[in-house]
C-alpha cells in the first residue's frame, strides 16, 4: 500500500483563492461556498476578496474531520466549533494567568 502525502505551504503574505483552498482540503468549491454561506468560514479582513490563509485552511480541514468523525451536519459542527474555540480561549486565559501547561 502506497501512502501519498501532500502539503500546502502558506507564507505570511500568501493567500489561497477559493479553488485552491478547496483543492488543498480535498473538497469541492461548492462545499467551501456552503461554509461561507453558513458563516462557518470567513475570509480574513486583510485578505483580498475571497482569499484565505492558513487559519481558514485549518478550519475547513477541522470541519471536514468533525463531519466525518461524528457524522455531524453543519449545524452540529457549528456548535462543536464554538465549544472548541471557547476551550482554546479558556486555555489561553489560564496560560496568561500562569495556571496552564
Amino acid at each position: 500500500m502506497k501512502v501519498i502525502a501532500s502539503g500546502v505551504h502558506i507564507g505570511v503574505d500568501d493567500w489561497l483563492d477559493l479553488e485552491t483552498l478547496a483543492h488543498a482540503c480535498s473538497v469541492r468549491v461548492e462545499y467551501v461556498q456552503t461554509l461561507l454561506d453558513e458563516g462557518l468560514l470567513e475570509p480574513p479582513a486583510q485578505a483580498p476578496a475571497l482569499h484565505f490563509g492558513s487559519t481558514e485552511l485549518a478550519r475547513v480541514r477541522r470541519i471536514r474531520r468533525l463531519q466525518r468523525d461524528f457524522d455531524a451536519n453543519l449545524q452540529s459542527v457549528a456548535v462543536m466549533l464554538d465549544l472548541i474555540d471557547e476551550v482554546e480561549r479558556l486555555h489561553a486565559q489560564l496560560r496568561r494567568a500562569g495556571l496552564g501547561d
